[in-house]
């Protein structure tokens, strides 16, 4: 079965390098990153997964996901490297398409692009990203990472990016380029993956919630002149039960990903890495 794991915060106590070669050898399929580059000391943003709106101390402690998941593909030999989720319009994409390229085609292949746009309007601006208009941005930015991957030279003259033609290698060893698959449950998010991504990651769905959006999925894919098995579904965020896991797979999805505890030590990652793998695997 496909089943990932989520590298825990905060993402720093135990080196990734460990977690993944631990994972891989316990038969994981995927291991997860996400990113936070700053959290605003003062914000009016509320959290959205609290019922009071306040951001957890432990969002101040991501990592890198590119720099720990290029750490990962280096004591790694099968394990897909996913980021869940990489805030694009905070990112330069002439950058992030020369990170992402390079850490696919070191690990041979293995990456799994998982984008989103963020729900924190103060980080978001800090970074230079138009929080108003962020999924243009993201769609914009995607465009030009494409072209970088995919043309000898590249040029592109857009709302946010501008630039003469330019070459950027290497280019991703999976081809035309790596998955892109769209995080969050925003309204328009699976026409939005029909229209210019590879997948959806969405974020603790039900399972009949699942089945309805597959179905959904798959219509638009059709009417899009798509193929709807080229579209995966990757459910984030799960609790480690066989069962529920297996419905998951059964009900239309590609992958689950196990959200993993906080854990400050290799012990304690890697007891837990076992408990989940005894329980889901």
């Amino acid at each position: 079965m496909n089943i990932g794991v989520t590298v825990p915060l905060p993402a720093y106590l135990v080196d990734v390098a460990f977690i993944a070669e631990k994972a891989e050898s316990l038969g994981f399929e995927s291991l997860w990153c996400a990113e936070h580059p700053i959290i605003p000391v003062h914000s009016d943003s509320p959290f959205p997964a609290s019922a009071d709106g306040v951001i957890p101390e432990s969002y101040s402690h991501f990592v890198d996901p590119f720099v720990a998941l290029a750490r990962a593909s280096g004591v790694t030999k099968t394990i897909k490297l996913g980021t869940g989720i990489t805030l694009v319009p905070e990112r330069n994409p002439l950058l992030l398409a020369k990170e992402v390229s390079t850490l696919d085609h070191f690990s041979g292949g293995r990456f799994l692009f998982g984008i989103g746009v963020g729900w924190l309007r103060e980080e978001t601006e800090i970074m230079g990203g138009d929080f108003d208009h962020r999924w243009t941005q993201a769609r914009e930015s995607v465009e030009v990472m494409k072209k970088l991957w995919t043309q000898e030279a590249a040029s592109h003259r857009g709302r946010y990016y501008d630039f003469p033609p330019v070459k950027s290698y290497p280019k991703p060893a999976q081809k035309p380029h790596p998955p892109v698959l769209l995080g969050g449950m925003a309204p328009n998010v699976l026409k939005r993956v029909v229209r210019w991504a590879d997948g959806w990651l969405p974020n603790r769905l039900s399972v009949e919630e699942l089945r309805q959006k597959r179905a959904e999925l798959d219509g638009l894919a059709v009417r899009a002149n798509r193929d709807p098995a080229s579209l995966t579904i990757s459910i984030h965020g799960q609790a480690p039960d066989r069962e529920e896991v297996k419905a998951y797979l059964e009900g239309g999805a590609a992958r689950v990903i196990i959200r993993i505890q906080p854990a400050k030590t290799e012990q304690e990652i890697s007891a837990q890495l076992e408990e989940v793998a005894r329980a889901t695997l």
